[in-house]
């Protein structure tokens, strides 16, 4: 490996800087990118990492593809074309950071809240995520964002049950002796930790994948439970009607850590395995042996992601689940327990980087990205507020991600709607943006990431300079404010200053520096003892706080809104996980990786094919009242019968008619966290004649 430098030399010598991957991913790898004359050559994990252990995924591991693609936006462009077009031409900044600041200045002088920024994970840092935008946002008095695209109802799971998101470590996986894998294809999207997985198992550990479709990692699992959509907290449910049946339970840890066990196991009563099996679609003998090789397992540990939580009971299924390891003491042991996030154990200062306080009292209206559909088609009203008349997208790509695109995009192309996308390609919502601003790569900027699967905080240092006229995330939304006249000192803060300010004194920067990354000083086994972050201090299977929302204080399964069987219209159930070799819609224009992944496509279940005469590779439609899509069709026994699964998420311009999966995806909002509801869809499946099947 090329010597580590701190700065960055001018003769042609190799050298290395250690980073962080930027991606949405629980790995949150620690990057090592060789720069030879100025130029990043090369991007590979840094072995000093312990969880990275030198290894990254395909994608990233093809990173300068990305910062060096011939496609990328260099320079800040102005719309000259129709919304939706593509059609721009190159402005100077100053040119286009004039013009920005009267538009919002304007909008602002009639009602801030008529504008809202709108981003996500396109960048996990809490530098180029959630620093300067935030104060700029907040100083404006813009509308604020729901952002619950990905995680919330599993998130409002965790805090409503544990107090917060937080988990087990993942290191410690290695030395379960079983490990149910719950909702996660973790080859695909959560490799490290499949790491740990992969060892505990050569130690003679059982690995369960409990999934609707056969993934890749249900392929090296032991054993693969495809329940149906919509079905988890049926079956976690099941699982503890046959611990208490069997007295598979840990009465003392129940008696001096849980909170509201009579009631939970009054209504885990409710569901014995057979009528957990007639709603999961799964034997009932396989319920019974996963209950008892549960109970009787120590130590077991649950690896959990967000796929199953993407229905209408999604949030109480992850209840339900994180449940389990109270009920069998697993938490007593540091290789049990469970995990889904672990992002809720940082000492992140989000008030100091993000300064809620320029808000000055103000309380700004909310409004939910998952509906971004319908509310940028909504007019002004007393109940709505103002129509929404600017939009600020950045690290993220709404025409593409958002459910219902359809609508989505309806709202994007509105001519009277002023859109600026920070970005570094052409994506479909670049598209309808009336400027574009050309922003840095994770190899051009520093940044500071926490993580949802492990336990270190990782600094990122700048590699190379920006390419072109690029500039970082926190230096536009700087220049902005600048333009806009705002003189708090806060807005001067570098993005080196944000970088320091993330953590304060929490985290020694001095050792982020020098090795790239701090592991936090946490417990082996953070719950042997409860002390759980909750309001009583218990896993609370009963919580008060939701009680007082009128919501069921106990976990329970909610069916989905669009039952499978209850629409002849359309009888197949469609998940969307995500395509192996992209990240959401990142990736997918990095020509060798969508090389690999071919084309779009929906994997639908031999019998389910053979029934509409649907060959292997054939264009099919995906259709529902939303809307429809075309790509090719995968026969293949990765789909469960009666379920497809529409692989994501393609740009819909590289689409085989201009759309994606998102087309037929609903807005309707899960029970808790208002999150989306991606897998909770009915569609109908047929095949395109060939005349018309022109890609």
């Amino acid at each position: 490996m090329p010597t580590i430098s701190a700065s960055v030399p001018t003769d042609s010598v190799p050298f290395a800087v250690r980073g962080a991957c930027p991606h949405d991913c629980p790995d949150t790898c620690a990057l090592i990118t060789t720069v030879v004359d100025g130029v990043a050559t090369r991007v590979q994990g840094n072995p000093d990492h312990a969880h990275t252990d030198g290894v990254l995924c395909a994608k990233v591991s093809r990173y300068t593809e990305r910062s060096y693609h011939p496609e990328r936006v260099l320079t800040p462009l102005k719309r000259t074309g129709p919304k939706g077009s593509g059609q721009f031409t190159p402005v100077t900044w100053d040119e286009a950071l004039a013009d920005i600041a009267q538009r919002l200045s304007t909008i602002a002088a009639r009602d801030p809240e008529a504008i809202l920024p709108y981003s996500y994970a396109g960048t996990m840092g809490m530098v180029q995520g959630e620093s300067m935008d935030r104060r700029f946002f907040n100083q404006l008095g813009a509308s604020l964002l729901d952002r619950t695209i990905c995680a919330s109802a599993g998130a409002e799971a965790l805090v409503q049950t544990l107090g917060g998101k937080v988990g087990m470590k993942v290191e410690f996986f290695a030395e379960a002796q079983l490990i149910l894998i719950w909702g996660s294809n973790s080859i695909g999207s959560n490799l490290h930790f499949w790491r740990y997985a992969q060892q505990a198992k050569r130690n003679g550990a059982r690995l369960v994948c409990i999934d609707p479709r056969k993934t890749e990692t249900a392929d090296k699992c032991h054993e693969h439970i495809a329940l149906r959509p919509g079905t988890d907290a049926a079956l976690a449910l099941a699982l503890m009607h046959e611990l208490i049946a069997h007295d598979w339970l840990d009465h003392d840890y129940i008696a001096r850590h849980t909170l509201g066990w009579e009631g939970l196991r009054e209504r885990a009563l409710q569901w014995p395995p057979e009528r957990a099996a007639e709603v999961c679609g799964v034997p009932v003998e396989q319920i019974r042996q996963l209950a008892k090789d549960y109970g009787t397992t120590q130590p077991a540990a649950i690896r959990l992601n967000y796929g199953m939580q993407r229905v209408r009971g999604g949030g109480n299924a992850v209840r339900a689940v994180t449940c389990l390891p109270a009920l069998t003491g697993a938490w007593r042991h540091r290789a049990g327990g469970m995990l889904l996030s672990s992002s809720g154990q940082y000492p992140v200062q989000r008030a100091v980087l993000q300064r809620p306080d320029l808000l000055a009292g103000r309380q700004p209206r909310t409004i939910n990205m998952s509906t971004i559909g319908d509310d940028l088609l909504r007019p002004a009203s007393p109940a709505f507020g103002p129509q929404v008349q600017a939009v600020v997208v950045y690290n993220s790509n709404p025409v593409a991600v958002a459910p219902e695109s359809g609508k989505v995009v309806q709202g994007f192309a509105r001519e009277d709607l002023f859109t600026v996308v920070l970005e570094h390609f052409h994506t479909d919502t670049a598209d309808y943006a009336d400027y574009i601003l050309p922003a840095t790569t994770q190899l051009e900027h520093w940044d500071v990431h926490l993580s949802y699967g492990h336990t270190d905080v990782v600094l990122n240092r700048p590699a190379i300079a920006p390419l072109g006229q690029a500039r970082s995330n926190a230096q536009i939304f700087r220049d902005l404010a600048a333009r806009l006249g705002y003189t708090n000192p806060c807005f001067a803060d570098s993005d080196e200053t944000l970088c320091r300010q993330a953590f304060g004194d929490a985290v020694d920067f001095a050792l982020l520096e020098s090795q790239g990354f701090a592991t936090l000083a946490m417990p082996d086994a953070p719950f042997a003892e409860g002390q759980f972050p909750s309001p009583s201090g218990r896993c609370e299977f009963y919580s008060a706080r939701l009680a007082a929302q009128g919501l069921d204080g106990l976990p329970d399964h909610l069916p989905n809104y669009e039952l499978q069987g209850s629409s002849a219209q359309y009888p197949l159930a469609m998940i969307s996980p995500p395509a192996r070799n992209f990240l959401n819609s990142s990736f997918v224009n990095v020509q060798s990786l969508r090389d690999i992944e071919g084309r779009p496509l929906l994997e639908i279940h031999p019998d389910d094919a053979e029934a509409r005469g649907i060959a292997n590779d054939s264009i099919v439609r995906v259709f529902n009242a939303r809307g429809s899509y075309r790509c090719h069709a995968s026969v293949s026994r990765r789909a469960r019968p009666g379920v497809v699964n529409g692989m994501g998420i393609w740009w819909r311009k590289l689409g085989l008619d201009g759309t994606n999966v998102n087309e037929i995806t609903s807005q309707a909002l899960t029970d808790l966290g208002r999150a989306p509801t991606f897998y909770d869809c009915l569609v109908e499946v047929e095949a395109v004649d060939a005349t018309d099947a022109v890609a």
